[in-house]
């Protein structure tokens, strides 16, 4: 690990300032992924800014509109119990309860699980080639070691995944990130804020260096899915473990046909990934095995297999029809009882 000093600044302007006056300085709040990158040496910032006494970013709130912001340093924890997520936002809840374990969902913040970095074996690793850590070096999970890796979305330069759960249910919410920088605030949809790798994958983000996360909105509108939700997530163990394949699905049903839908997938691409025209094959359909494959047909639609993920294709498939066959029942996945319903 490198030197580095340490501020504590109790303003997001004096964070911001901190950030643009210093190009490889770092936010820390949780510190669940920072330290353990700094540990390998993959990250190496000169200064860590800790924001965990800025009092403006540690609240949930509704807003007028009556939409909920949870601030970006809200525990996981936190945002999984608040009663206002588990009545109106079943699913972001179900999400963050599948991910990672007690202690540390209480120590993850909800601006840094969004910006959580990979797990790719290869970028944990300064001893071998990696575009994501150093550009233009190569990727050797495309040839190597891969059963984790992306099958849609991926580019010659990296195959990486983007590891988090909560991050899946929020696409599928169409949350939108508030973030402030020298220029200002500005809000990002959930969409567009985690990108895909193209020629560029040491980028993981649309978030500019010298911005931090002030919080995420969810949209009251969706809370139309809070009785016929799912967040199904498959892996090689039950507990503290990242998915292979995780689907966040919500859909609006009226009587045994589905009004609005929305599925975003985890475990599979650079981003959690979603298809609005996917969701469209079930707007106005019965709910049925018929549409559901479809569904997972469209959503799947140019996924490339390497040497030891190819399984996840077809995987993939499979948790699609069961996770839409749940919510359409009204009948989510436990996180408690991890048997798949």
């Amino acid at each position: 690990m490198n030197r580095f000093s340490y501020i504590r600044p109790e303003k997001i302007d004096d964070a911001v300032k901190a950030l643009t006056a210093d190009p490889t300085g770092k936010i820390i709040a949780g510190g669940t992924n920072l330290i353990d990158l700094m540990k390998y040496n993959v990250e190496r910032p000169t200064q860590l800014i800790d924001v965990t006494r800025i009092a403006d970013l540690a609240t949930i709130e509704e807003t007028e509109a009556g939409d909920l912001r949870i601030g970006a340093l809200v525990p996981n924890t936190d945002v999984a119990s608040d009663p206002r997520v588990t009545s109106r936002y079943p699913l972001l809840s179900s999400a963050i309860l599948a991910g990672a374990t007690p202690q540390l969902r209480n120590a993850a913040s909800t601006g840094g699980n969004l910006n959580q970095r990979t797990r790719c074996y290869y970028f944990y690793d300064p001893g071998t080639p990696c575009n994501k850590r150093k550009p233009g070096t190569g990727c050797p999970a495309i040839e190597g070691v891969n059963r984790i890796h992306a099958i849609l979305g991926q580019s010659e330069h990296c195959i990486a995944t983007h590891p988090s759960d909560m991050c899946v249910a929020l696409a599928a919410l169409e949350a939108v990130v508030h973030v402030t920088g020298p220029n200002g605030a500005r809000a990002i949809p959930m969409a567009d804020y985690h990108r895909l790798p193209g020629d560029r994958p040491e980028i993981d983000t649309t978030l500019a260096h010298d911005e931090i996360i002030t919080a995420v909105e969810l949209p009251a509108e969706n809370a139309a899915f809070a009785t016929n939700y799912t967040y199904l997530k498959l892996r090689d163990r039950l507990s503290y473990a990242f998915a292979l394949v995780s689907v966040a699905v919500g859909l609006e049903m009226d009587g045994g046909v589905v009004r609005k839908a929305r599925i975003t997938l985890g475990g599979v691409a650079h981003k959690p990934w979603r298809r609005p025209d996917a969701e469209d094959l079930l707007v106005g359909k019965p709910a049925g095995q018929d549409v559901f494959a479809a569904v997972a047909e469209r959503l799947l639609e140019g996924a490339k297999g390497y040497e030891h993920n190819a399984f996840k294709i077809e995987l993939a498939r499979k948790v699609i029809i069961r996770a839409l066959t749940q919510a359409a029942a009204g009948n989510p996945q436990s996180q408690v009882d991890k048997r798949i319903r």
